[in-house]
């Protein structure tokens, strides 16, 4: 009982001076649906370049392609691979051994999101229906903390986030879908966004707007609110795979790369973000690779579809850049490492588990 104690009581303090010494003080959460690891980490692939799946074959091959697979995912993911690779982490390459997975069976969105954000990987939510999650998530127990309330926000392009983060329960400001931004003091530009996407075409479907859209609320939210925590949600890589459409799907990706640039340049450029604030990016589920066809797929029969990835850069988080060692993360962990990268402790008041948090993130 003593040896228990004593563990118990080290882990206390080491909390506690971590808690005191971290500098993050807002958060940045970017998923991106569907993006197979594959692509992050090799680029390009040049069976489905080279397959029916791909229209403009040789402009695909101008934009996407080179021999090495370090030239092609930077083609792709210019960012990632030449700031967030160079002053953070990137976790997920399979091809040296570096696994990063859902833990979660189902392996589709609702799933994959409820794990990331709730900390566990629950088999009720084994649906994309309307439910309402009855897990407490992390940006929950972050808005109920000191110096949190009201300042974080959601907004997605897929319509289904109200429920995975229960706005009735959690009080949580969430504009998925083509929701309109309801704050009256809403500056010119965000009024705007409001109008506009009323009248782009809605080529995702009634359920699922632009991620344009989506990008641009969230920026200019970001910059008349100041939000301690932000989350974007993109959809349309997902929707490109499951098109079939491997060109979308690549100009989607490297599309949303360079939102993510901009935000992450605009927060550095302010002094109430510069040098307080953690970027962390990621997926909710990955696809299939073998039969080639099972890229447009995933589920709990799609072999590799829990296979994903992460990224994270900020003050608190050691450089180290494209992570080679052979070792397993699982997307359960992120709710307790987005909650500590902030110095908190997550907590669910339901009484859920919560996946401990990735210490290798951390300083």
């Amino acid at each position: 009982m003593k040896k228990m104690i004593t563990i118990a009581m080290l882990f206390a303090i080491a909390f506690n001076v971590h808690a005191q010494s971290h500098k993050t003080q807002n958060i940045i959460i970017v998923t991106l649906d569907g993006m197979r690891w594959q692509d992050v980490f090799r680029g390009a692939d040049s069976a489905l370049i080279n397959s029916k799946f791909t229209n403009d074959k040789d402009e695909v091959k101008k934009k996407f392609w080179a021999p090495a697979a370090a030239e092609r995912r930077k083609m792709l993911f210019p960012f990632l691979w030449s700031v967030v690779s160079e002053k953070g982490q990137v976790y997920g390459n399979r091809d040296l051994g570096n696994k990063d997975e859902v833990a979660n069976q189902y392996r589709f969105s609702y799933p994959g999101y409820n794990e990331i954000f709730t900390g566990f990987p629950d088999v009720r939510m084994n649906t994309n229906d309307a439910i309402v999650n009855p897990n407490m998530n992390v940006l929950e127990f972050i808005n109920k903390q000191k110096g949190y309330a009201g300042k974080v926000i959601a907004f997605s392009s897929w319509e289904r986030f109200p429920q995975i983060l229960n706005v009735n329960r959690s009080g949580l400001p969430v504009y998925s879908g083509y929701a309109d931004l309801k704050n009256a003091d809403a500056n010119a530009r965000l009024k705007f966004l409001n109008d506009l996407q009323k009248d782009v075409p809605r080529y995702l479907g009634d359920s699922t707007r632009s991620d344009f859209i989506t990008y641009e609320f969230t920026k200019e939210y970001i910059k008349q609110y100041k939000p301690r925590v932000a989350y974007m949600a993109f959809d349309e890589t997902d929707d490109m795979a499951h098109e079939g459409n491997y060109k979308a799907y690549l100009e989607r990706a490297r599309q949303e790369d360079g939102f993510i640039r901009t935000i992450w340049e605009m927060v550095q450029a302010d002094p109430f973000y510069k040098d307080k604030t953690t970027l962390l990016i990621t997926c909710d589920h990955g696809r299939g690779e073998m039969p080639l066809d099972s890229w447009r797929n995933h589920g709990a029969d799609v072999k590799g579809a829990e296979q994903t990835w992460f990224a994270v850069i900020g003050p608190d988080t050691k450089v180290l850049g494209e992570i080679k060692t052979p070792t397993s993360t699982y997307h359960k962990q992120l709710a307790q490492t987005i909650a500590q990268l902030l110095g908190l402790d997550f907590k669910a008041n339901a009484g859920h588990e919560v996946g401990e948090a990735i210490t290798t993130v951390f300083k």
